[in-house]
């Protein structure tokens, strides 16, 4: 029986769109069950990220997410949302953790000692799982947000600012799911 350091990766997706929640992971892996492929989310096709889930989720000892709401991005700002909604994912472990390892620059305040690795996600396995559980999660919810809110766009860009996105903001106005704090939805209101 292989030993497991409760070491988490943790990684956070939807900092940059303009719609949405922004969705993190915290994974611990197990050393004696081996992951093949893991690596950013971004370098990853939408097929492969989807055939990595089941597999993160079977054979890592621990994986939670949690999220911030877009009220919440707009009240605080999106990076303390982001850092709220890691927090959030590790609190929904079932156990305390010996150390975080989260990708960037800006740390959690966490029960445990944490190291930022900027590209954690292309060095570090747990990261890479992290990043794969928070893009698959926020891009499925945001095809179900795509049916309740028609004609953004958002299946396709999953909120972020293409031009098509900024166009039918003008043309339609903010929706309650877009950020308001963000520039290009401020300029859409009426």
């Amino acid at each position: 029986m292989s030993v497991i350091a409760l070491i988490a990766g943790i990684d956070e997706v939807g900092r940059g769109p303009l719609a949405g929640p922004v969705v993190t992971a915290a994974v611990v892996l197990d050393p004696g069950k081996p992951i093949h492929g893991l690596t950013d989310s971004k370098k990853l096709s939408e097929k492969r990220r989807e055939q990595l889930v089941p597999m993160i989720e079977q054979y890592a000892y621990a994986w939670a997410l949690g999220r911030a709401e877009v009220e919440e991005i707009d009240q605080l700002n999106i990076l303390q949302a982001s850092l709220l909604a890691m927090q959030r994912a590790v609190a929904a472990l079932p156990f305390a953790l010996e150390h975080a390892l989260v990708d960037g620059n800006h740390a959690p305040n966490l029960n445990c000692p944490v190291t930022t690795i900027i590209k954690g996600d292309l060095s570090e396995p747990a990261i890479a799982a992290a990043s794969i559980l928070a893009k698959v999660a926020r891009d499925r919810e945001m095809l179900v947000l795509d049916q309740l809110y028609p004609g953004y766009g958002l299946a396709k860009h999953k909120g972020y600012p293409t031009a098509q996105h900024q166009q039918a903001l003008l043309e339609l106005g903010p929706s309650p799911i877009h950020r308001r704090s963000f520039a290009p939805v401020r300029r859409a209101i009426r």
